[in-house]
């Protein structure tokens, strides 16, 4: 309670805060027209987006501009996440962040690679002092790229309050071109109390929509009773792209009156995994779309939802004709009207609503362990948003850890007990989630003894399983013993089917070279830019180990004239 009571504080800190936004103190990052591929606050995989994606025509190398004066406050180089990413303070308080950067420029670059040489690493995380990396704006800082978990060149820009709360950009100012209005993909009606029903059902019910001349939807009337919730699926588009971004504001009437109200202004990192208690987490695993569910149940913090009566839901009584009206809306104020009547009929329930008890019912607020076989299961309170029952099954080395239909918020820890394994194979075993395609994906995986643990946030089938299989490595652009005195990098695969790459780590004549992995194309690179040859003769080595432990060592000679 304590929690909500907080969030709802700041959700009306923030509100009142816009007002005094600088609307023309930050320029555009890049000097090309602003497409964007994602948006601020659009639904993605367990968190709100918190910038805007920009699109750079499927190209990389765009300078990228300081928008205002500032300090480089942190640099982050990761292989995962936002890649090569760039944070500068301004003297405003706010700081802006630019991510999945192909390289910095200047000054920066130097100080990053000076540091990965220092500390033989290339990922890293820095925090220059005040004075060492000023910045003007108009300075180039660095130029766009793919890095990191990016699923195509674009940039990644952030706009942060000064407690680090990323900021919707639109609101300083920033020009994106936007003349269509949003799109409805669906809506549902959720009956909440014991009592409620929609159309005879106790189950979430999907609406019929009739587009109408004006663009906006009429849905089929329905009979409905007692205490109901509504959802709806939807997506905007800016100009120039087809991308579905998400939608700026959602507010719903009833009879009227204001309802609820979600807006995409600000938020808190500490809040957005949230997001899988604001959406119909079930739809969206069975039917990979996201319906944001316009009421606020229990354990759902999010600021984003700035007004709301009775938290959303609305009362149907038996007798009583109503209408609920659903306003989705842009930045620019493009928008669309979902009108549903509503006839109150207390009526006989046909389809009652769906529970599959097992043995196995776990109260939210409280921790809970379990033991199925050789595995034990340990659930932290908090970790689920709500009580449910539990389908948990083992076979063998094989836990049938209910189904991904329920969403974790907190890590539950799995172990399970190898003793059965010789010795001299536990370091080999790992806890992995079964993919798709049957095979095991690798989980982070500790051991204790015979006793192997990982934590997990998504349910799931999980098994222990062995990996014997040492990385592949294989050069890409040279052969041993050849001159490539004209190449500007050299190209290496490297590559591990079962466990994944951990780690690695190249030398050339015994001194340590900076490489960068790309994992999406399995090739580690070295640019010979970084002018550490000094012989003729180079002798080659790289070490790279999976994620149990086992290496491979590659080694091979070139030869490359010095100018």
């Amino acid at each position: 309670m304590k929690h909500f009571i907080l969030y709802i504080f700041l959700s009306t800190c923030l509100v009142r805060s816009q007002e005094n936004i600088p609307t023309d103190y930050f320029s555009n990052p890049l000097e090309i027209t602003m497409i964007l591929s994602g948006n601020f606050g659009e639904l993605r995989s367990n968190h709100f987006h918190s910038g805007l994606d920009i699109k750079t025509q499927q190209k990389t190398g765009f300078p990228v501009y300081a928008p205002a004066d500032g300090y480089v406050k942190r640099i982050k180089v990761s292989h995962y996440g936002y890649g090569k990413a760039l944070y500068i303070q301004h003297p405003n308080g706010y700081n802006t962040v630019y991510a999945h950067l192909d390289k910095f420029d200047g000054e920066i670059q130097k100080y990053v690679k000076r540091n990965q040489y220092n500390k033989e690493t290339f990922e890293i995380e820095l925090f220059p002092e005040t004075s060492v990396l000023p910045v003007k704006k108009g300075d180039i800082i660095g130029f766009t790229g793919n890095s990191g978990s990016s699923g195509g060149p674009h940039l990644h820009f952030e706009i942060r309050d000064a407690a680090s709360r990323p900021m919707n950009p639109m609101l300083f100012g920033i020009e994106i071109p936007d003349t269509k209005e949003p799109l409805i993909n669906s809506v549902f009606a959720y009956p909440i109390s014991e009592d409620a029903h929609v159309d005879q059902s106790q189950n979430p019910v999907k609406l019929r929509l009739k587009r109408q001349k004006d663009g906006s939807y009429v849905a089929e009337n329905i009979k409905a009773f007692g205490k109901i919730g509504f959802g709806v699926s939807a997506y905007d588009q800016q100009n120039g792209a087809s991308n579905k971004n998400g939608a700026y504001q959602i507010k719903t009437k009833f009879n009227g009156e204001e309802r609820f109200t979600v807006l995409f202004n600000k938020f808190s990192f500490d809040e957005t995994r949230y997001l899988n208690r604001y959406i119909d987490y079930k739809y969206f695993e069975t039917n990979k779309s996201r319906v944001q569910k316009l009421f606020r149940q229990s354990n759902n913090p999010l600021s984003v939802i700035t007004q709301e009566v009775d938290n959303g839901y609305v009362q149907v009584e038996d007798g009583f004709a109503s209408v609920y009206t659903i306003e989705v809306k842009d930045f620019k104020e493009n928008s669309v009207l979902i009108t549903i009547p509503i006839d109150g009929k207390k009526d006989e329930i046909l389809t009652p609503k769906i529970v599959e008890e097992t043995s196995d019912y776990i109260y939210a607020n409280q921790a809970t362990s379990i033991t199925k076989g050789k595995f034990s299961i340990y659930i932290p309170s908090e970790s689920l948003y709500e009580d449910t029952y539990l389908y948990i099954e083992t076979k063998g080395d094989t836990l049938n850890f209910h189904e991904d239909i329920i969403p974790i918020h907190r890590n539950i820890s799995i172990t399970v007990d190898a003793s059965n394994y010789e010795e001299s194979d536990l370091d080999k075993l790992y806890i992995g989630r079964i993919n798709y395609r049957g095979t095991p994906y690798y989980n982070s995986t500790s051991r204790k003894g015979s006793k192997l643990t990982a934590g997990i946030r998504t349910f799931g089938k999980y098994c222990l399983a062995m990996d014997t299989i040492p990385p592949i490595i294989e050069p890409k652009n040279f052969k041993d013993g050849q001159w490539i005195s004209k190449l500007d990098e050299l190209k290496i695969k490297i590559d591990d089917k079962e466990s994944g790459v951990s780690s690695y780590r190249a030398t050339i004549n015994g001194k340590f070279i900076l490489t960068e992995y790309d994992y999406k194309k399995d090739v580690l690179i070295y640019d010979f830019n970084d002018n550490v040859i000094e012989e003729t003769e180079n002798n080659l080595k790289l070490i790279v180990v999976d994620n149990v432990g086992n290496s491979t060592t590659f080694e091979a000679t070139f030869f490359r004239k010095q100018l």
